[in-house]
């Protein structure tokens, strides 16, 4: 099963490259199911294994004008304060045990990854349907409405601090759908977004968990090579090939963790 878990650390590192997301979509599921370490220290882990593979991705799409790094830091700003205040504040005041429904018992653990899994199937639609794109560039640069950019760095921050993943799944259907990016500028854009606010995240949970950083590492490292195979693949691929592939798979990912956690518990 370990095996599988590192060949997943390679896909990691090859989706965010290519689609600037998905990597935390499967980082934590790998984590938890695969490696079996429990959610809490999963999602902590996720925010430092995305947000390095995110920052070396983005050099690439930084290089060739696919990022606008104003509407990164106008995303970022609002979203890494609320990343790191939901990590260091809102998440310790989270009982263990929630509620109980019957046999069934909220757990913390389990409200994680059923929020975690609900995002996804809402994020899944955005990224099938169809949109169309803005031609130029520099022209979508123009268009862009930076107090709507902040006040959705603070939802996203939220719940990408509740959740302990990179977000891009959520802020590509945002810079996409709401911003009106084009997808290529909105990858570039996202990776940088995702970098500033994982690697931030994860300070936040320094001192508050045993960390493997053997294990850690190794994983990091697969999701790099990961990212250096996305970035040579991205010259020969349509990232709006991609988007509604890879929507699809967040639907079945989403409803397949749905189903694990409330019904074959």
């Amino acid at each position: 099963m370990d095996l599988i878990g590192y060949i997943l650390a390679i896909c990691i590192g090859l989706l965010l490259s290519l689609l600037g997301g998905g990597g935390s979509i499967l980082t934590v599921p790998v984590l938890v199911y695969i490696f079996k370490i429990e959610p809490s220290l999963s999602t902590a882990y996720s925010l430092l294994i995305v947000g390095t593979s995110s920052a070396l991705a983005s050099i690439n799409y930084l290089r060739k004008g696919l990022a606008s790094p104003k509407t990164a830091l106008f995303f970022s700003f609002p979203s890494f304060l609320m990343v790191f205040a939901t990590r260091n504040y809102f998440m310790p005041l989270i009982p263990n045990e929630i509620a109980q429904f019957g046999d069934f018992v909220l757990t913390k653990n389990a409200l994680i990854m059923i929020t975690f899994a609900l995002l996804m199937v809402l994020a899944s639609r955005a990224m099938i349907r169809k949109r169309k794109e803005i031609d130029s560039i520099s022209e979508a640069i123009k268009r862009v409405n930076y107090g709507l950019i902040f006040f959705e760095g603070l939802v996203v921050g939220t719940l990408t601090g509740f959740v302990g993943v990179g977000g891009g799944f959520l802020i590509i259907p945002v810079l996409t759908n709401f911003v009106k990016l084009p997808m290529k500028l909105a990858v570039g854009t996202s990776l940088m977004i995702i970098a500033i606010n994982s690697l931030i995240g994860f300070t936040g949970d320094l001192g508050r968990h045993d960390i493997n950083w053997t294990f850690l590492g190794t994983f990091i490292g697969l999701a790099l090579v990961g990212v250096l195979i996305g970035t040579t693949l991205s010259k020969r691929l349509d990232n709006q090939q991609l988007k509604p592939a890879f929507g699809w798979f967040t639907l079945a990912m989403g409803t397949w963790i749905l189903i694990k956690e409330l019904i074959l518990k």
